[in-house]
């Protein structure tokens, strides 16, 4: 089941369900949905002279990206064929009997703006901002101003809570994140366990995708 306006107000009055901070709930809450606001910080792929990036070196990922703060009021120019990680202003905890799914608002779609690329979804028990996988797919550069209503959350409850929600007790690795978060896709199990087989590599903790 799909909540509505009425069933999300409910669940945020019972505080299992929370958004914060929710400023104008007038506005943000739709009849199925809640729109949530750019934040200030993104995070841009440097056009570096390397051949590639390999996922599974944290190193690689951390150099090929530069933390960029855009105060609100100012604007972040999304130029086409550009990709950055943006990040909601709200942050979320999400009850283990719902799940969140991550839309983009018709109106920037309506101009060739991409929220997410593909991680659209927000475990049962996921806590922390959600980060935005922002593209602009048009001809135009689009002036993207923090504060802007961007993305919508929608919400289906499970027949069950889940028995293992997302959270410390399943290593999730981008649980409580503050900010546009890099892929952590060197932290899966199976790539951990290659570099403790070739002796070079750390051991880190598994991790769940939010």
């Amino acid at each position: 089941m799909i909540l509505s306006d009425a069933d999300i107000l409910d669940r945020l009055a019972e505080g299992d369900l929370a958004i914060e901070p929710l400023d104008d709930v007038d506005q943000q809450v739709q009849p199925a949905s809640v729109d949530l606001r750019l934040g200030e910080r993104f995070l841009e792929f440097q056009r570096t002279n390397i051949p590639c990036i390999h996922p599974t070196d944290a190193g690689e990922v951390s150099e090929y990206v530069t933390e960029t703060t855009v105060p609100e009021g100012d604007e972040f120019i999304l130029h086409p064929g550009d990709f950055v990680l943006g990040t909601t202003a709200e942050r979320v905890a999400i009850p283990d009997d719902l799940v969140a799914h991550v839309e983009g608002r018709s109106s920037l779609g309506r101009l060739a703006i991409v929220v997410h690329a593909t991680a659209g979804l927000c475990d049962p028990g996921y806590e922390g901002q959600i980060t935005l996988e922002l593209s602009n797919l048009g001809t135009a550069p689009v002036a993207l101003s923090p504060g802007m209503r961007v993305s919508q959350l929608t919400f289906t409850e499970l027949k069950r809570p889940a028995e293992r929600p997302y959270g410390a007790e399943r290593g999730s690795k981008y649980q409580g994140q503050d900010g546009p978060q890099a892929s952590r896709i060197g932290d899966d199990p199976e790539f951990a366990a290659e570099g403790d087989e070739s002796g070079g590599g750390e051991e880190t903790a598994a991790g769940e995708e939010p």
